[in-house]
Protein backbone atom coordinates (compact mmCIF):
# COMPACT_ATOMS: atom_id res chain seq x y z
CA UNK A 1 0.00 0.00 0.00
CA UNK A 2 1.39 3.18 -0.97
CA UNK A 3 1.79 5.61 2.22
CA UNK A 4 -0.37 8.93 2.32
CA UNK A 5 1.94 12.27 1.79
CA UNK A 6 1.08 14.28 4.70
CA UNK A 7 2.20 17.82 5.54
CA UNK A 8 1.48 19.50 9.10
CA UNK A 9 2.49 22.64 9.42
CA UNK A 10 2.44 24.43 12.99
CA UNK A 11 4.08 27.99 13.87
CA UNK A 12 7.02 26.44 16.81
CA UNK A 13 7.43 23.82 19.13
CA UNK A 14 7.98 25.89 21.75
CA UNK A 15 6.02 24.43 25.14
CA UNK A 16 2.87 25.11 24.75
CA UNK A 17 -0.79 23.67 24.54
CA UNK A 18 -1.40 22.75 20.81
CA UNK A 19 2.76 21.87 20.14
CA UNK A 20 2.04 19.47 22.90
CA UNK A 21 -1.04 18.20 21.17
CA UNK A 22 0.72 17.99 18.26
CA UNK A 23 3.48 15.68 19.67
CA UNK A 24 1.37 13.28 21.20
CA UNK A 25 -0.66 12.97 17.79
CA UNK A 26 2.83 12.56 15.66
CA UNK A 27 3.55 9.76 18.49
CA UNK A 28 0.60 8.25 17.88
CA UNK A 29 0.32 8.07 14.35
CA UNK A 30 0.58 4.65 11.86
CA UNK A 31 3.86 5.63 10.05
CA UNK A 32 3.14 2.27 7.51
CA UNK A 33 0.52 4.48 6.29
CA UNK A 34 1.95 7.73 6.16
CA UNK A 35 4.89 9.58 4.76
CA UNK A 36 5.17 12.81 7.16
CA UNK A 37 6.78 16.49 6.23
CA UNK A 38 6.31 19.04 9.24
CA UNK A 39 6.69 22.81 7.99
CA UNK A 40 7.19 25.45 11.11
CA UNK A 41 7.38 28.87 11.20
CA UNK A 42 10.21 29.68 13.52
CA UNK A 43 12.48 26.56 15.07
CA UNK A 44 14.32 25.86 18.41
CA UNK A 45 11.63 25.11 20.26
CA UNK A 46 11.34 23.24 23.69
CA UNK A 47 10.09 20.04 21.86
CA UNK A 48 11.37 19.47 18.86
CA UNK A 49 13.44 16.95 20.75
CA UNK A 50 10.52 14.75 20.51
CA UNK A 51 9.38 14.72 16.96
CA UNK A 52 9.10 10.91 16.05
CA UNK A 53 12.04 9.68 13.64
CA UNK A 54 9.98 9.52 10.57
CA UNK A 55 8.66 12.90 10.76
CA UNK A 56 10.47 15.28 7.89
CA UNK A 57 11.35 18.35 9.47
CA UNK A 58 11.18 21.03 6.32
CA UNK A 59 13.98 23.70 6.41
CA UNK A 60 12.99 27.08 7.31
CA UNK A 61 11.43 29.63 4.73
CA UNK A 62 13.80 31.87 3.28
CA UNK A 63 12.26 34.50 5.13
CA UNK A 64 12.48 32.61 8.42
CA UNK A 65 16.37 32.71 7.81
CA UNK A 66 16.23 36.59 7.33
CA UNK A 67 14.05 37.63 9.90
CA UNK A 68 16.62 36.07 11.95
CA UNK A 69 19.56 38.17 10.84
CA UNK A 70 20.31 41.55 12.65
CA UNK A 71 18.79 44.41 11.48
CA UNK A 72 22.45 45.48 9.35
CA UNK A 73 22.37 42.44 8.02
CA UNK A 74 19.34 42.34 6.93
CA UNK A 75 19.82 45.46 4.73
CA UNK A 76 23.18 44.41 4.02
CA UNK A 77 20.85 41.65 1.57
CA UNK A 78 19.75 44.20 -0.79
CA UNK A 79 16.32 42.00 -0.58
CA UNK A 80 13.75 44.55 -0.90
CA UNK A 81 10.69 42.21 -1.26
CA UNK A 82 12.04 40.77 2.17
CA UNK A 83 12.96 44.14 3.61
CA UNK A 84 9.49 45.90 2.55
CA UNK A 85 7.89 43.24 4.35
CA UNK A 86 9.59 42.99 7.24
CA UNK A 87 9.19 46.62 7.62
CA UNK A 88 5.68 46.95 6.61
CA UNK A 89 4.72 44.17 9.06
CA UNK A 90 6.80 46.08 11.91
CA UNK A 91 5.43 49.48 11.40
CA UNK A 92 1.44 47.81 11.04
CA UNK A 93 1.56 46.06 14.99
CA UNK A 94 3.33 49.40 16.09
CA UNK A 95 -0.09 50.67 15.69
CA UNK A 96 -1.66 49.03 19.13
CA UNK A 97 -2.24 45.69 17.42
CA UNK A 98 -0.62 43.23 19.53
CA UNK A 99 -3.34 40.69 20.10
CA UNK A 100 -2.03 37.67 18.30
CA UNK A 101 -5.23 37.50 15.96
CA UNK A 102 -4.31 40.68 15.09
CA UNK A 103 -0.85 39.75 14.61
CA UNK A 104 -1.52 36.63 12.49
CA UNK A 105 -3.88 38.93 10.00
CA UNK A 106 -0.98 41.69 9.72
CA UNK A 107 1.30 39.05 9.16
CA UNK A 108 0.02 37.87 6.70
CA UNK A 109 -1.13 40.57 5.01
CA UNK A 110 2.82 41.87 5.04
CA UNK A 111 4.75 38.46 5.04
CA UNK A 112 2.61 35.85 2.55
CA UNK A 113 4.40 37.27 -0.80
CA UNK A 114 7.64 35.91 0.63
CA UNK A 115 6.36 32.85 1.50
CA UNK A 116 6.83 29.88 -0.99
CA UNK A 117 4.44 27.24 -2.48
CA UNK A 118 5.78 24.07 -1.72
CA UNK A 119 6.98 22.00 -5.03
CA UNK A 120 5.44 19.17 -3.56
CA UNK A 121 1.60 17.91 -3.57
CA UNK A 122 0.39 16.51 -0.84
CA UNK A 123 -2.58 14.35 -0.32
CA UNK A 124 -3.25 15.35 2.97
CA UNK A 125 -2.15 19.30 4.32
CA UNK A 126 -3.50 19.76 7.79
CA UNK A 127 -2.67 23.51 9.59
CA UNK A 128 -2.12 22.27 13.05
CA UNK A 129 -3.43 25.66 14.70
CA UNK A 130 -5.47 28.62 13.89
CA UNK A 131 -3.83 31.64 12.25
CA UNK A 132 -0.87 31.64 10.50
CA UNK A 133 -0.73 27.12 9.81
CA UNK A 134 -3.95 27.47 8.56
CA UNK A 135 -3.58 30.91 6.42
CA UNK A 136 -0.46 29.01 4.70
CA UNK A 137 -2.32 25.37 4.03
CA UNK A 138 -5.01 26.93 3.15
CA UNK A 139 -3.31 29.70 -0.01
CA UNK A 140 0.12 27.97 -0.40
CA UNK A 141 -0.42 24.05 -0.12
CA UNK A 142 -1.62 21.82 -3.40
CA UNK A 143 -3.15 19.15 -0.95
CA UNK A 144 -6.15 16.56 -1.90
CA UNK A 145 -7.66 17.30 1.81
CA UNK A 146 -7.05 20.36 3.60
CA UNK A 147 -7.60 20.54 7.13
CA UNK A 148 -7.53 23.00 9.86
CA UNK A 149 -7.24 22.45 13.70
CA UNK A 150 -8.89 25.37 16.18
CA UNK A 151 -7.28 24.79 19.41
CA UNK A 152 -9.08 27.68 21.33
CA UNK A 153 -12.55 28.98 21.66
CA UNK A 154 -11.85 31.33 18.86
CA UNK A 155 -14.42 33.89 19.15
CA UNK A 156 -13.16 36.12 16.32
CA UNK A 157 -15.50 39.13 15.51
CA UNK A 158 -15.15 42.39 13.00
CA UNK A 159 -11.96 42.25 10.68
CA UNK A 160 -10.30 39.45 11.70
CA UNK A 161 -13.73 37.40 11.16
CA UNK A 162 -14.12 38.88 7.51
CA UNK A 163 -10.27 38.14 6.96
CA UNK A 164 -10.17 34.84 8.00
CA UNK A 165 -13.38 33.29 6.21
CA UNK A 166 -11.55 33.23 3.22
CA UNK A 167 -8.80 30.89 4.74
CA UNK A 168 -11.30 28.36 5.70
CA UNK A 169 -13.74 28.34 2.92
CA UNK A 170 -10.67 26.61 1.55
CA UNK A 171 -10.59 23.68 4.30
CA UNK A 172 -12.18 20.20 3.50
CA UNK A 173 -12.58 19.72 7.03
CA UNK A 174 -12.30 21.89 10.30
CA UNK A 175 -11.20 20.18 13.11
CA UNK A 176 -12.01 22.15 16.93
CA UNK A 177 -10.92 19.90 20.51
CA UNK A 178 -13.61 19.81 22.35
CA UNK A 179 -17.18 20.66 22.13
CA UNK A 180 -17.14 23.93 23.63
CA UNK A 181 -14.57 25.23 20.87
CA UNK A 182 -16.96 23.34 18.43
CA UNK A 183 -19.95 25.62 19.56
CA UNK A 184 -18.15 28.71 19.38
CA UNK A 185 -16.46 28.38 15.70
CA UNK A 186 -19.60 27.18 14.62
CA UNK A 187 -21.32 30.22 16.19
CA UNK A 188 -18.99 32.60 14.35
CA UNK A 189 -18.82 30.85 10.77
CA UNK A 190 -22.56 28.70 11.10
CA UNK A 191 -21.85 27.94 6.88
CA UNK A 192 -19.01 25.80 7.64
CA UNK A 193 -20.88 23.46 9.77
CA UNK A 194 -21.11 20.62 7.44
CA UNK A 195 -17.79 20.51 7.74
CA UNK A 196 -16.59 20.60 10.98
CA UNK A 197 -15.89 17.87 14.08
CA UNK A 198 -14.46 16.88 17.15
CA UNK A 199 -11.04 15.18 17.86
CA UNK A 200 -10.38 15.77 21.19
CA UNK A 201 -6.58 16.86 21.94
CA UNK A 202 -4.61 13.32 21.99
CA UNK A 203 -3.10 12.53 25.02
CA UNK A 204 -0.65 9.38 25.35
CA UNK A 205 -0.63 8.45 29.00
CA UNK A 206 2.29 6.05 28.61
CA UNK A 207 4.28 8.30 27.15
CA UNK A 208 3.44 11.44 30.12
CA UNK A 209 4.12 8.60 32.87
CA UNK A 210 7.42 7.98 31.28
CA UNK A 211 8.54 11.61 31.23
CA UNK A 212 7.38 12.13 34.58
CA UNK A 213 9.95 9.99 35.76
CA UNK A 214 12.91 12.16 34.10
CA UNK A 215 15.28 13.84 37.21
CA UNK A 216 14.60 18.08 36.86
CA UNK A 217 17.40 20.41 36.72
CA UNK A 218 15.26 22.96 39.23
CA UNK A 219 13.31 21.02 42.25
CA UNK A 220 10.52 21.76 44.22
CA UNK A 221 10.66 22.65 47.27
CA UNK A 222 9.72 19.86 49.62
CA UNK A 223 9.25 21.98 52.68
CA UNK A 224 5.98 23.43 52.05
CA UNK A 225 2.88 22.47 49.69
CA UNK A 226 3.29 23.38 46.35
CA UNK A 227 1.04 24.74 43.72
CA UNK A 228 1.65 24.56 39.78
CA UNK A 229 0.47 25.84 36.68
CA UNK A 230 1.39 25.32 33.47
CA UNK A 231 0.36 28.19 30.79
CA UNK A 232 1.98 30.93 28.72
CA UNK A 233 2.57 34.05 30.88
CA UNK A 234 -0.77 35.61 29.30
CA UNK A 235 -3.37 37.67 31.26
CA UNK A 236 -6.64 38.03 28.72
CA UNK A 237 -6.82 34.34 28.55
CA UNK A 238 -4.35 32.22 30.69
CA UNK A 239 -5.74 34.40 33.76
CA UNK A 240 -2.31 34.70 35.51
CA UNK A 241 -3.22 38.37 37.29
CA UNK A 242 -6.03 35.61 39.27
CA UNK A 243 -3.23 33.84 40.09
CA UNK A 244 -1.35 36.39 41.48
CA UNK A 245 -4.11 37.84 43.19
CA UNK A 246 -5.06 34.79 45.01
CA UNK A 247 -1.72 34.30 45.55
CA UNK A 248 -1.55 37.38 47.72
CA UNK A 249 -4.74 36.49 49.49
CA UNK A 250 -3.04 33.15 50.75
CA UNK A 251 -0.19 34.46 51.90
CA UNK A 252 -1.87 37.17 53.75
CA UNK A 253 -4.29 34.50 55.51
CA UNK A 254 -0.68 32.64 56.65
CA UNK A 255 -0.96 29.71 54.46
CA UNK A 256 2.43 27.87 53.82
CA UNK A 257 2.81 27.37 50.60
CA UNK A 258 4.99 27.65 47.43
CA UNK A 259 3.25 28.74 43.76
CA UNK A 260 5.20 27.59 40.88
CA UNK A 261 4.47 28.59 36.73
CA UNK A 262 6.09 27.17 33.91
CA UNK A 263 5.63 29.08 30.44
CA UNK A 264 7.02 32.34 28.91
CA UNK A 265 4.88 35.38 27.13
CA UNK A 266 4.19 38.88 27.22
CA UNK A 267 2.40 39.33 30.62
CA UNK A 268 6.29 38.13 32.51
CA UNK A 269 7.05 42.07 33.21
CA UNK A 270 4.28 42.85 34.76
CA UNK A 271 4.05 39.82 36.82
CA UNK A 272 7.73 40.41 38.40
CA UNK A 273 6.12 43.96 39.47
CA UNK A 274 3.54 42.55 41.03
CA UNK A 275 5.91 39.87 42.81
CA UNK A 276 8.03 42.15 43.75
CA UNK A 277 5.82 44.98 45.20
CA UNK A 278 3.81 42.49 47.15
CA UNK A 279 6.68 40.64 48.31
CA UNK A 280 5.89 37.64 46.84
CA UNK A 281 9.72 36.31 45.42
CA UNK A 282 9.76 33.48 47.83
CA UNK A 283 6.39 32.46 46.87
CA UNK A 284 5.08 32.91 43.75
CA UNK A 285 8.32 31.10 41.86
CA UNK A 286 8.42 32.05 37.44
CA UNK A 287 10.28 28.51 36.60
CA UNK A 288 10.70 29.82 32.71
CA UNK A 289 9.95 26.83 30.00
CA UNK A 290 10.96 23.29 29.42
CA UNK A 291 10.89 20.68 27.52
CA UNK A 292 9.48 18.04 29.85
CA UNK A 293 6.92 19.68 32.37
CA UNK A 294 5.52 16.36 33.58
CA UNK A 295 8.01 15.52 36.55
CA UNK A 296 6.34 19.02 38.15
CA UNK A 297 3.08 17.76 37.69
CA UNK A 298 3.99 14.35 38.97
CA UNK A 299 5.43 16.62 42.51
CA UNK A 300 3.23 19.13 42.91
CA UNK A 301 0.40 18.91 45.93
CA UNK A 302 -1.95 20.88 43.39
CA UNK A 303 -2.12 21.88 40.32
CA UNK A 304 -3.65 25.54 39.57
CA UNK A 305 -5.75 26.58 36.08
CA UNK A 306 -6.79 30.34 36.17
CA UNK A 307 -7.60 30.66 32.36
CA UNK A 308 -10.92 32.51 31.44
CA UNK A 309 -10.79 30.64 28.46
CA UNK A 310 -9.74 27.45 27.04
CA UNK A 311 -10.35 25.63 23.82
CA UNK A 312 -9.75 22.10 26.21
CA UNK A 313 -7.46 22.29 29.01
CA UNK A 314 -4.53 20.26 28.16
CA UNK A 315 -2.25 20.83 31.28
CA UNK A 316 -5.62 19.64 33.26
CA UNK A 317 -5.59 16.69 31.53
CA UNK A 318 -2.43 15.64 31.99
CA UNK A 319 -2.74 16.30 35.99
CA UNK A 320 -5.65 14.04 35.75
CA UNK A 321 -3.46 11.20 34.31
CA UNK A 322 -0.58 11.81 36.82
CA UNK A 323 -3.32 11.66 39.77
CA UNK A 324 -2.58 15.29 40.76
CA UNK A 325 -6.13 17.43 42.55
CA UNK A 326 -6.87 20.07 39.92
CA UNK A 327 -8.40 24.00 41.30
CA UNK A 328 -9.54 25.35 38.15
CA UNK A 329 -11.55 28.41 36.83
CA UNK A 330 -15.02 28.00 34.97
CA UNK A 331 -13.85 28.34 31.56
CA UNK A 332 -15.58 26.94 28.30
CA UNK A 333 -14.33 23.61 28.22
CA UNK A 334 -13.93 23.29 31.92
CA UNK A 335 -16.76 20.59 32.43
CA UNK A 336 -15.32 18.55 29.08
CA UNK A 337 -12.61 16.65 31.52
CA UNK A 338 -14.10 17.92 35.02
CA UNK A 339 -16.36 16.76 37.32
CA UNK A 340 -16.28 18.82 40.51
CA UNK A 341 -15.87 17.57 43.78
CA UNK A 342 -14.70 14.19 42.17
CA UNK A 343 -11.21 15.09 39.83
CA UNK A 344 -10.98 18.30 41.69
CA UNK A 345 -12.92 21.76 42.05
CA UNK A 346 -13.98 24.09 39.95
CA UNK A 347 -14.72 27.91 40.59
CA UNK A 348 -15.53 31.27 39.26
CA UNK A 349 -12.73 33.15 38.08
CA UNK A 350 -11.62 35.29 40.53
CA UNK A 351 -9.18 35.19 43.19
CA UNK A 352 -10.94 35.10 46.45
CA UNK A 353 -12.53 31.60 44.80
CA UNK A 354 -9.64 30.01 43.66
CA UNK A 355 -7.72 31.18 46.95
CA UNK A 356 -10.55 29.38 48.82
CA UNK A 357 -10.25 26.65 46.84
CA UNK A 358 -6.65 25.76 47.21
CA UNK A 359 -7.05 26.65 50.81
CA UNK A 360 -9.97 23.98 51.42
CA UNK A 361 -7.90 20.76 49.75
CA UNK A 362 -4.69 22.27 51.08
CA UNK A 363 -6.69 21.52 54.74
CA UNK A 364 -9.49 19.08 53.98
CA UNK A 365 -6.99 15.61 53.50
CA UNK A 366 -9.96 13.57 53.29
CA UNK A 367 -11.10 15.18 49.86
CA UNK A 368 -7.69 15.88 48.89
CA UNK A 369 -7.49 11.90 48.88
CA UNK A 370 -10.47 11.33 48.21
CA UNK A 371 -9.82 13.30 44.45
CA UNK A 372 -6.64 11.20 44.10
CA UNK A 373 -8.41 8.29 44.59
CA UNK A 374 -11.40 8.75 41.85
CA UNK A 375 -8.61 10.02 39.59
CA UNK A 376 -6.58 6.65 40.00
CA UNK A 377 -9.76 4.49 38.34
CA UNK A 378 -10.51 7.78 35.68
CA UNK A 379 -9.71 6.43 31.81
CA UNK A 380 -5.72 7.64 31.26
CA UNK A 381 -5.27 9.07 27.48
CA UNK A 382 -7.17 8.83 24.67
CA UNK A 383 -4.92 7.88 21.94
CA UNK A 384 -8.49 6.04 20.25
CA UNK A 385 -9.30 9.53 18.44
CA UNK A 386 -6.71 8.89 15.92
CA UNK A 387 -8.97 6.85 14.28
CA UNK A 388 -11.40 9.61 13.47
CA UNK A 389 -8.57 11.00 11.82
CA UNK A 390 -8.06 7.91 9.53
CA UNK A 391 -11.67 7.98 8.75
CA UNK A 392 -11.83 11.63 7.87
CA UNK A 393 -8.84 11.04 4.73
CA UNK A 394 -9.60 7.34 3.98
CA UNK A 395 -13.21 8.05 3.83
Amino acid sequence: MQKKKVLIVIESLVCAGAEKSLISFLSTLDYNRFEVDLQLFKYGGEFEQFLPKEVRLLPPFEYTQFIEKNVIQQFLTLDIPKLKARWGYSMAIRQGQTFHVDKARLYWTHIAPCLPIPEKKYDVAIGYAQGLPTFYVAEKVNASIKMSWVNVSYRLTGINKEFQEKFYAHMDHIVTVSDSAYTVFQEVYPQFASKMLVIWDMLDATFIDKLSKVPTETSMSNQVPCLLTIARLNKPQKGYDISLEACKILKERGIAFKWYAIGRGPYKEEMEQFIEANHLQDTFILLGTTSNPYPYIKDCTLYVQTSRHEGYGLSIAEARILNRPVVTTEFDAVYNQMVPEKNGLVVKQDPVAVADAIERLLKDKELYNSIIAYQQQEKKGNQEEIEKFYQLIEA
